[in-house]
């Protein structure tokens, strides 16, 4: 339950004065309301009135108020644009930013031109845009995902909300692992598909506000002082970027579907899964995949500005087995078995070399604390596969590293002070990497342990369904049991964050809206620390960053949820 203090009556009016004051709950209510109507009228192929929604929901003060929120929050708020400016920190310039996102008059700045490191050696090139633009770009988002989300292939998985390279991998194994299964696989690789789509494609087929999509392609780019302009490709590192990418890839499943007849696609066993600009196409035979699959497919991606990467592309036997995703798809016999790919292996240990080689004068709990997010970070993502081999071979070559880096820093040290300084037995565990640590409230001194990779339990993953739309209220029910569980799952390892989502049933404690992954989240001490509250979580709730701020700024009483709890004025 959420009590007020002493509020002011316009805060709990319909419109706010200022930052603090604003109802979050009815903002996004308003939002996703008009978001379902435009699924609605996309679905019923209504595209006059799709247009029509899509502007009223780009002109209501409640989008661009949710816009400028989802850029001050997301991990990126950080990154200045090509004007150097990391505006926006203060609830007021939140304001006056979310009331300065006019259509009218707007022109998109240059990006600018930054890059990171590839798997590959390689640097992949990033734009990264303004505050304002980003905010512009996020509010345009809203009323096009809705769109992208109705219209888009049931079977890709990439940058879509509540899909994952999980769910991808599902769909693969379901199109695999049967005896009579497809055989053969077209494994293929679009070159620089952000970097080269064809703007007037984009222009006649994407639907949204032209002006406003044409001056973003055409903003240009700013590196080292140099301005280039740009005249192909949607840069990566926008917000928008990546539905414009699926937009121009939606239709490879469902097009090649009605080229090759739905029967004889059927008959054929072909199947095609995609993420992003990754895909992979089965087939009952190779020439299927020769003769008539990937001639049509590059007919569909050169209509886009688009082509196939020659030296990522084959067409392989399941026997053989390819690389997905991170994984290794191979048939032993009739059996289908999903790995972790030898390339993702190798990409993985050289990270925790590199760490532990790199932090010779860190203590041992430091670098723990450096190692525990990677290693649990891996280990999550290959959880649902065959990896517990995997798990424990890396573990052997870990313990190895870490050996050499305790036995590195007491040089003048036996190996038994060394083991007995840094490895502990815990359990029936021995040598394990961990060192003590005293508990102020109990006095009990317990071991902060690096877990192996072979502690995390292998676990099938529950796919989400093709057809699944988080904004048709069909699907309401499903969504929030997926993100649940979801969410759950990933915060295991987080005993006390865990225990509060169970308690909160994974609503903010002051809003009530789900708390996800993208979302945020921040711990409030309901009686605060400096009071003598305790760091338990029976004074603990969990909040989204802007409702945290809120409930500070306005002086709000925040109480344990009872889960049908309201605002109650003092």
């Amino acid at each position: 339950m959420v009590e007020h203090r002493e509020q002011p009556t316009s805060a709990l009016s319909h419109r706010p004065q200022n930052w603090h004051q604003i109802d979050w709950c009815r903002v996004q209510r308003t939002v996703r309301a008009m978001q379902i109507r435009i699924a609605k009228a996309c679905k019923n192929g209504n595209w006059r009135k799709v247009k029509a929604l899509q502007r009223m929901l780009t002109r209501s003060t409640s989008a661009r108020l949710l816009a400028v929120r989802r850029v001050t929050e997301n991990r990126g708020n950080k990154t200045a644009g090509v004007d150097g400016s990391k505006r926006w920190t203060t609830p007021q310039s939140k304001w006056n930013a979310a009331h300065d996102l006019e259509r009218r008059g707007y022109r998109a700045s240059p990006l600018r031109r930054v890059f990171i490191p590839k798997a590959n050696g390689t640097q992949r090139p990033l734009g990264i845009p303004t505050m304002r633009d980003r905010a512009m770009q996020a509010l345009y988002l809203m009323a096009l995902s809705p769109v992208a989300e109705t219209v888009g292939d049931p079977n890709s998985y990439g940058f879509r909300p509540e899909r994952s390279t999980a769910d991808a991998m599902g769909q693969l194994y379901g199109c695999l692992c049967r005896k009579r299964s497809s055989r053969w696989v077209l494994e293929a690789d679009i070159r620089g598909c952000f970097d080269h789509i064809n703007h007037a494609w984009l222009l006649r087929h994407v639907p949204m506000d032209k002006d406003v999509l044409k001056t973003w392609l055409r903003a240009g780019i700013v590196h080292k002082g140099t301005f280039q302009a740009t005249e192909e490709g949607t840069p990566q590192g926008g917000v928008i970027s990546p539905t414009l990418a699926n937009l121009t890839l939606d239709g490879l499943e469902s097009q090649l579907g009605k080229h090759l007849g739905i029967t004889r696609a059927r008959s054929l066993k072909v199947n095609v899964v995609r993420y992003a600009d990754d895909f992979v196409i089965t087939a009952e035979s190779p020439d299927v995949l020769v003769e008539e699959v990937r001639p049509w497919v590059e007919q569909f991606l050169a209509l886009r500005g688009l082509e196939l990467a020659p030296e990522k592309t084959r067409i392989v036997s399941i026997d053989q087995g390819f690389d997905f995703l991170g994984w290794n798809f191979r048939k032993y016999g009739e059996k289908l078995l999903i790995k972790p790919s030898q390339k993702n292996v190798r990409a993985f240990y050289s990270k925790v070399r590199e760490i532990i080689q790199g932090h010779h004068g860190d203590s041992q709990d430091r670098l723990i604390h450096r190692l525990r997010p990677v290693l649990r970070g891996w280990a999550k993502y290959h959880q649902p596969v065959v990896a517990k081999a995997t798990f424990h071979r890396l573990d052997a070559k870990i313990w190895y590293l870490l050996w050499r880096w305790a036995r590195r820093r007491h040089q003048k040290k036996g190996a038994r002070w060394v083991r007995e300084r840094y490895f502990h037995t815990l359990g029936a565990r021995r040598w394990e990497f961990a060192y003590e640590q005293r508990d102020a409230a109990s006095g009990r001194t317990e071991h902060m342990r690096l877990e192996p990779l072979s502690a995390t339990p292998i676990q099938r993953h529950a796919k989400i369904k093709g057809e699944y739309n988080p904004f048709d209220p069909a699907w309401e029910r499903e969504s929030e049991m997926l993100r649940t569980r979801r969410m759950m799952n990933s915060l295991q390892y987080r005993r006390e964050v865990f225990r509060l989502y169970q308690q909160q049933r994974g609503q903010c404690a002051h809003c009530r809206h789900p708390i996800t992954r993208e979302s945020g989240w921040q711990d409030h001490y309901l009686l605060p620390r400096s009071q003598g509250g305790r760091k338990s979580t029976s004074n603990r709730v969990l909040l989204h960053p802007e409702c945290h701020d809120q409930v500070h700024n306005l002086g709000i009483t925040v109480c344990k949820p009872a889960h049908e709890a309201g605002l109650v004025k003092a």
